[in-house]
């Protein structure tokens, strides 16, 4: 597996990440969905990363997105259905952190879901060493978000 910067002219990305989004659609109210759209992930202070297989075919994706000079948000992280399961996630992760920590960054926060659908993102966080926290940014208590935290 190979773990590069985005090529946002791809569009096997594009979908990757409107799926990404359709997925997160039947889990929670609008207002209560924080994923990027992929303009969103184009933004200044965002970094997209994508991880392919040995074939070229997209497998995830998982970006930071600066919060503050020390502070960064995770954001985007989606494994293809048909690997969950298989360690992938857990490899974006912990590039994205060695990335983070390359770049002096003291600390690394994230909003998920609440529901059971996001139990094995919770998990994957809580075994990397994200402890629970409260809303930072410009998010708000919301019964549909879980918000963790680590310290880099």
């Amino acid at each position: 597996m190979q773990i590069r910067p985005a090529d946002f002219d791809d569009p096997a990305l594009g979908m990757f990440l409107q799926q990404h989004l359709d997925e997160m659609a039947p889990t929670a109210p609008a207002e209560s969905r924080h994923a990027l759209p992929l303009d969103g992930l184009r933004a200044p202070g965002v970094q997209l990363r994508v991880a392919y297989d040995d074939s070229g075919s997209i497998v995830a994706t998982g970006a930071l997105a600066a919060l503050a000079p020390d502070h960064e948000e995770l954001k985007s992280m989606r494994t293809d259905p048909r690997r969950r399961g298989q360690g992938i996630a857990g490899q974006v992760l912990d590039h994205l952190l060695a990335d983070a920590r390359a770049r002096d960054v003291a600390r690394v926060s994230l909003e998920t879901g609440s529901m059971d659908f996001f139990a094995p993102a919770r998990a994957l966080y809580r075994k990397a060493g994200f402890v629970p926290c409260g809303p930072f940014g410009s998010y708000r208590e919301d019964p549909h978000s879980v918000f963790l935290t680590l310290l880099l």
